[in-house]
């Protein structure tokens, strides 16, 4: 999504907009607040940190002119097109361009949200749960040592410590499973009983397999969408998530399913321990 939203939007100055579910705008209070901020605005570059996209927002003349984040939840999507494309019922903000292009958030359960933050403020100030994030899972803080410093004291299984965004930032239910698997690891060991060798098994394994559905253009199972309204294809190539009863591809054991904190986890039960 971020890749696909620096290819598209880059330099395009925001003429106007409008938003469609006032409850999407988490700041500012007012929506005249954002568009006055915004308008005659350009974006400049596109971010990711965890789940969260961050737009840095310049003048034309390239001063800074604050940011614009986004948090797509469960079903949030960013679409470009054109005006004059039908708009969708879902639709909650929309963004205006030039040359009649127009940027859509598009979410269909309302769980998504939209802020804008003025250049004498930070993202992190108002988007509080940035703050709380864990390191990046390509970065050099995401290291095996620090994996094993922050899971060597832990009880709760190594499945539900990995959705814990306070631990490493971005890895969601799917990649999850795939990790676990990826690396032979059962997702219901207390976590402080993996030691250094299997937790670099499964530090590699996260790399791989984000880096596998990055390629992929991510994974749809029903509402994931990149700027251009495309599916994700790591769905087609996933190893355990969402194969309950199928045969594993390296042993032919049928994939099992449980319930984990309110999650499922997917997994093979000969080839994890």
């Amino acid at each position: 999504m971020c890749r696909g939203l620096n290819r598209a939007t880059l330099g395009q100055p925001i003429k106007g907009g409008e938003v469609l579910l006032p409850r999407t705008l988490a700041h500012p209070a007012s929506i005249d607040d954002l568009w006055a901020g915004i308008t005659g605005r350009q974006f400049c570059q596109w971010q990711r940190r965890g789940k969260y996209l961050l737009a840095t927002l310049e003048t034309p003349e390239h001063a800074p002119a604050g940011w614009l984040g986004v948090h797509l939840r469960m079903t949030g999507q960013l679409l470009w097109g054109m005006e004059r494309e039908p708009v969708s019922r879902h639709c909650r903000v929309r963004w205006f361009l030039t040359g009649d292009r127009e940027l859509r958030f598009v979410d269909q359960r309302t769980f998504g949200r939209i802020w804008w933050i003025p250049p004498d403020l930070t993202p992190e100030a108002i988007m509080t749960g940035m703050a709380a994030l864990g390191p990046e899972p390509f970065s050099s803080a995401f290291s095996v040592d620090y994996l094993y410093q922050a899971t060597r004291h832990r009880l709760r299984p190594i499945k539900n410590a990995l959705l814990d965004q306070a631990l490493v930032a971005g890895i969601g239910n799917i990649y999850a499973d795939e990790s676990l698997f990826l690396s032979g690891i059962h997702p219901t060991v207390p976590s402080r009983r993996l030691g250094r060798s299997r937790l670099t098994k499964l530090h590699h394994a996260i790399q791989t397999v984000l880096t596998e559905s990055i390629e992929a253009g991510g994974t749809t199972f029903s509402d994931f969408r990149d700027v251009h309204g495309i599916n994700g294809n790591y769905g087609g190539i996933a190893r355990v998530y969402d194969r309950e009863g199928q045969p594993c591809y390296t042993c032919q054991t049928p994939i099992q399913r449980l319930k984990m904190a309110g999650r499922s986890a997917h997994f093979c039960p000969r080839c994890q321990r």
